[in-house]
């Protein structure tokens, strides 16, 4: 959940890309024509017939279809781009029968949504230039929307200039919208081109800086900080905290190979972390063998113990290890720590140093528990027999309970 809403901040929401479908894409043409119908047929005859609801109920249907279509590897850009068309002749043949073919406008829809779908469709698979010059060109073709609503708004008076384009051509003013209008797409598509390489960059960066941010922060912690930067700011909770530790790894790492020390640590890191994100850690982090889990509750804390305990303990048995761990809960302060220049997101307290305490006493495989996290969990949760441990910065011994493993 947390990754889906640091990604719709990076591709947009789908609404986001629905409406951009739409405006940018699938309702252009039907604005234009749906101003040409109301000036040729005036608004109350207009308005009161199906043909302006029709043509907008077909692009919304096309931007729908096309905006979930848009990440997809597959978009389907020429197909998408008839769903429009397809749907409108539908509609208005089974009102208007072949007459609707009659109508020059109803012809320019298919005419631009073929171009423009033909234009998308295959500039993703060309070369860098060529691609560029479809764009730039798709952009042309828009804004030829414009110069074609005008042509037939002008040859509704006088039908002959639809019919030759050079008769059209010959008034000196239409030249002049001719070549005004075709520079402008010009203008608009380099312009566009411009901001979508630039857009590229950016995203590609924001994508990087993500994964980098993600490494230190972690997918839920990283969403709280870009939902309310305020979130991560220095406060007392009350948390569970799991170390886990990995017995005789200095002596091990000592006797082997550091390509080995490296692929068995990084095999021990994904272990724990699968089960951390499994388990909704708040918080995890890793130092050489050691690992801190910090969580809302003793109840995700105990279990992501008890995963722990039997994921890590089939990967270590191949190298003669083992791990102990240690859970303990309390108040804590959390937040992010650090100068003006570079920050950290931690937990501090004596929570932290207790369960920290409580894993150094564990045996290999074992996990021991503080009796505070032990209220906190179901009377029916398997322990074995009390202890008291004596431990570093404590003068009286703190009670612990192994916590027994699950039955297979």
């Amino acid at each position: 959940m947390a990754d889906s809403r640091l990604e719709a901040r990076l591709t947009g929401t789908p609404r986001t890309r629905f409406f951009l479908e739409l405006f940018g894409n699938s309702a252009q043409f039907p604005i234009a024509n749906s101003l040409l119908e109301l000036l040729l047929e005036g608004p109350a005859d207009y308005l009161r017939a199906p043909d302006l609801y029709a043509i907008l109920f077909a692009s919304v249907v096309q931007a729908w279809w096309l905006s979930r279509r848009e990440l997809s590897s597959r978009p389907h850009r020429f197909l998408g781009n008839l769903i429009g068309p397809v749907i409108y002749t539908l509609i208005e043949v089974s009102l208007e029968g072949v007459r609707f073919f009659e109508s020059p406008n109803h012809l320019a829809y298919w005419f631009f949504a073929l171009a423009i779908g033909i234009l998308q469709a295959v500039g993703p698979n060309l070369p860098p230039l060529a691609a560029a010059a479809t764009r730039v060109g798709e952009d042309i073709v828009r804004t030829g929307i414009l110069l074609a609503m005008y042509g037939l708004f002008e040859a509704s008076d006088e039908p002959e200039k639809f019919y030759s384009i050079a008769t059209f051509l010959a008034d000196g003013s239409h030249q002049f919208v001719a070549l005004a209008t075709l520079l402008l797409g010009l203008s608009l598509g380099l312009s566009s081109l411009t901001a979508r390489g630039y857009l590229e960059k950016l995203r590609e960066t924001s994508g990087r800086l993500k994964t980098y941010s993600e490494w230190l922060l972690g997918q839920q912690l990283l969403t709280r900080l870009m939902e309310d930067p305020a979130s991560l700011s220095l406060r007392r909770q009350e948390r569970a905290v799991l170390f886990m530790d990995i017995r005789g790894f200095t002596a091990w790492s000592e006797k082997s190979a550091p390509e080995t020390v490296v692929q068995m640590l990084n095999r021990y890191y994904h272990v724990a972390e699968t089960v951390l994100l499994a388990q909704g850690a708040i918080k995890f982090k890793f130092a050489a063998d050691e690992v801190l889990g910090v969580f809302e509750n003793a109840h995700r804390a105990a279990r992501a113990a008890q995963l722990l305990r039997a994921e890590a303990q089939l990967l270590l048995a191949e190298f003669g290890l083992a791990a102990g761990i240690g859970l303990h809960a309390g108040a804590l302060v959390e937040g992010l720590l650090g100068s003006m220049g570079m920050k950290f997101y931690d937990v501090i307290g004596d929570t932290v140093n207790t369960a920290k305490r409580i894993e150094s006493a564990a045996g290999g495989g074992e996990v021991l528990m503080s009796e505070t996290l032990r209220r906190q969990l179901d009377a029916s949760t398997a322990c074995g027999a009390v202890r008291e441990i004596q431990v570093k910065g404590k003068e009286q011994p703190l009670r612990v309970f192994p916590l027994e493993p699950e039955l297979r």
